[in-house]
């Protein structure tokens, strides 16, 4: 089971005026706020930082809890052998693989904004899913919803199934059952995915000598996050750039399954580069030497202050790129991979005997970073 996942959306430590962003007496707070701090003139992303509210005002008919599921949750399968309806789904095992599993749960306020777009949500919920997939190199295959909801709005329920669902079909993922119960607003998911026998990217086969790549960029959700928590302002267009990063990232699924027989460890970056790649080095009991100016930022971070970039590339979760290990070897096919995909994969370090994780500049000289990756239990 996955239990790391998640960003740092409550500190809200840096802005006094953000303190309360993330319930409904902040939002005026935040509205006030960036009109003192941005020109008339300056365009606002559609799903841009004065957010809408989460339900609509409107008193819909009533909907039970079967009537939820049927009109937004039940579809006809095609890879399971019994879906949505019954007191259990059926799944036939696949000769030659393993059944990966994993669950994810997404609390309102703890791990996404309350008025957070539903579309926006529901995509979210299933991506980070399948990120654990693609990080075991699994094919994905199906998955159950659990979903807590304080009402049952039709216009939002339609929202998060469209941006859910719409995420499950490019990645062939039924969706073959789940729960619903009236409470705070949570979604737990558990995905299922099939990997050949003894070909999964665990995080306990990292090997000494091991290149260390990273896929596409780093930070640029903990970038926009930093921005909605008052930590920084980014000026238009740059926040409207990073924040689709945040609220609707990319599972990268065929990366994970191409890396089968190419790369020995694997895991997808939720909670920060330094504390994942950290349980790699742990179960592998092996250590890591990363250059930090290799590892990959977008133009947008790159432009920051150096701090900035060190916070976001280092600690900043969400990110959900593929952080693996693979022989020296191995260069050219990667790079192979990396054209194919049309995917950015950079090398930043390699896998070191000596246990630890040491980082270092681009001149190789040692730097220092004293901040930590997210922990649900140990920050506020």
């Amino acid at each position: 089971m996955a239990v790391e996942r998640g960003s740092i959306l409550l500190k809200c430590r840096a802005h006094p005026i953000l303190t309360r962003c993330a319930g409904a007496e902040g939002l005026p707070r935040i509205a006030n706020h960036l009109r003192a701090t941005r020109s008339p003139s300056d365009p606002v992303h559609p799903a841009g930082r004065i957010f809408p509210t989460t339900m609509s005002h409107a008193q819909p008919a009533q909907l039970s809890e079967f009537d939820l599921i049927r009109r937004y949750f039940t579809r006809p399968v095609r890879k399971a052998a019994l879906g949505v309806g019954d007191d259990c789904a059926l799944i036939e095992g696949r000769p030659g693989h393993h059944l990966a599993i994993s669950t994810d749960m997404l609390v309102s306020g703890r791990h996404f904004f309350p008025d957070m777009a539903p579309r926006a949500l529901g995509h979210k919920a299933l991506a980070v899913n399948l990120s654990d997939l693609a990080a075991m190199g699994a094919e994905p295959r199906a998955f159950t919803l659990a979903l807590a909801l304080p009402e049952a709005d039709p216009a939002w329920l339609a929202e998060l199934a469209d941006g859910m669902l719409a995420l499950a079909d490019a990645h062939g993922c039924e969706l073959v059952g789940g729960d619903t119960t009236r409470g705070p607003l949570t979604l737990s998911l558990t995905v299922f995915g099939d990997v050949p026998l003894r070909a999964a990217l665990r995080r306990d086969a990292a090997r000494p000598g091991d290149d260390i790549w990273i896929s596409g960029t780093l930070g640029d959700a903990r970038l926009a996050l930093g921005d909605c928590r008052g930590e920084w302002l980014l000026p238009e267009p740059e926040f409207s750039q990073v924040r689709p990063r945040m609220d609707t990232p990319t599972p990268r699924v065929a990366l994970g399954m191409a890396l089968r027989g190419m790369a020995h460890a694997a895991l997808d970056i939720s909670d920060g580069l330094v504390g994942d790649l950290g349980h790699i080095l742990e179960r592998s009991q092996v250590g890591a030497l990363v250059d930090v100016d290799a590892l990959p930022r977008s133009a947008v971070l790159a432009g920051q202050p150096d701090a900035i970039q060190r916070e976001c590339v280092l600690a900043g979760g969400d990110d959900y790129e593929l952080c693996f290990t693979a022989p020296a070897g191995n260069r050219d096919a990667i790079a192979a991979i990396s054209e194919r995909l049309a995917l950015p994969l950079t090398r930043v370090g390699a896998i070191t005997p000596e246990p630890g994780l040491r980082l270092v500049d681009g001149a190789g000289n040692p730097t220092r970073y004293e901040g930590a990756s997210f922990d649900h239990f140990a920050a506020p």
